[in-house]
């Protein structure tokens, strides 16, 4: 990067150092969507085990770290890099030692910021699912920078790094490539399942006579039958009203960890069953 880049960039994360500082108080709960708070900053800090929060109030960013190295779960837009890069500052970690970025679903608002991210860490693989490899190379930020890819990923595979496997597990529906990921974190003497959610029935979808996504009522379908089968103490997922980030960042530090989770998961799934069961009723009825 040049001089001028450099000193770019050291600007924009100087301006989001100031935002961190005026981060108002943290909701008590954060239950439904408020796309108010994409591009505000949120504190950084351990969720379990080697897996940190570093993303915005409402666009979700992992760090997961590793003596080889760490990855990365979703850059989101590439004018929120500064944010995701104070944050992993703040851990204590170098973004020069992010060695791969993965991704939830080919939008902006959680894989824009690829390319920059790339270049930041100094050569990141970046890596999709297969099916959302369309959709990511006509991906661009404002920087118009081409969205790298390089290496393609399909259901079911495993990205192992430093001891630590994270796998892959194709949720279609929000995209064709929405993609969950799992992984297995030992902390404080046992082994918890950390399940990081791509996505649901986003407002909106159209589940029938979609003439740009005609498998679309299916692919969910398939979706909410994956999610019921996988395993997930912990819950996470790619928006924080998916499992109320801002209460159990609140309820930090108590006697119980409050990431554990696996009955917020499981409301979550039920209720995405019961969303895709009346919009498609509805749908169908209307035609």
């Amino acid at each position: 990067m040049g001089r001028t880049a450099t000193m770019a960039v050291a600007l924009v994360v100087g301006l989001a150092a100031g935002i961190f500082a005026a981060v108002p108080g943290i909701a008590a709960a954060q239950t439904t969507a408020d796309r108010t708070q994409d591009r505000v900053a949120f504190p950084a800090h351990t969720i379990v085990g080697n897996v940190s929060y570093v993303g915005t109030a409402t666009l979700n960013s992992f760090l997961i770290t590793t003596p080889q190295g760490h990855i990365l779960i979703n850059s989101n837009y590439e004018d929120t890099v500064p944010l995701l890069r104070e944050s992993v500052e703040k851990l204590g970690f170098k973004m020069t030692d992010i060695k791969i970025v993965l991704g939830s679903h080919a939008h902006p608002d959680h894989m824009q910021g690829d390319a920059v991210v790339k270049e930041l860490t100094g050569g990141a693989m970046v890596m999709a699912m297969e099916q959302d490899v369309p959709a990511l190379k006509t991906m661009k930020g404002p920087s118009g920078k081409e969205h790298p890819i390089d290496r393609v990923l399909k259901d079911g595979e495993q990205v192992t790094l430093g001891g630590t496997t994270v796998t892959a597990h194709l949720t279609p529906g929000h995209t064709r490539g929405c993609t969950t990921w799992t992984m297995r974190v030992p902390s404080g003497g046992r082994t918890y399942d950390v399940l990081i959610a791509c996505a649901g029935l986003q407002e909106g979808a159209q589940l029938v006579n979609n003439k740009n996504y005609p498998e679309i009522a299916e692919d969910f379908a398939k979706s909410i039958k994956t999610f019921k089968s996988l395993p997930a103490d912990v819950f996470l997922g790619a928006h924080s009203w998916f499992f109320d980030l801002a209460g159990k960042y609140k309820r930090l530090g108590g006697a119980t960890n409050p990431y554990v989770d696996p009955a917020g998961y499981k409301a979550w799934v039920d209720n995405q069953g019961r969303s895709y069961n009346d919009v498609l009723a509805a749908q169908k009825k209307g035609l």
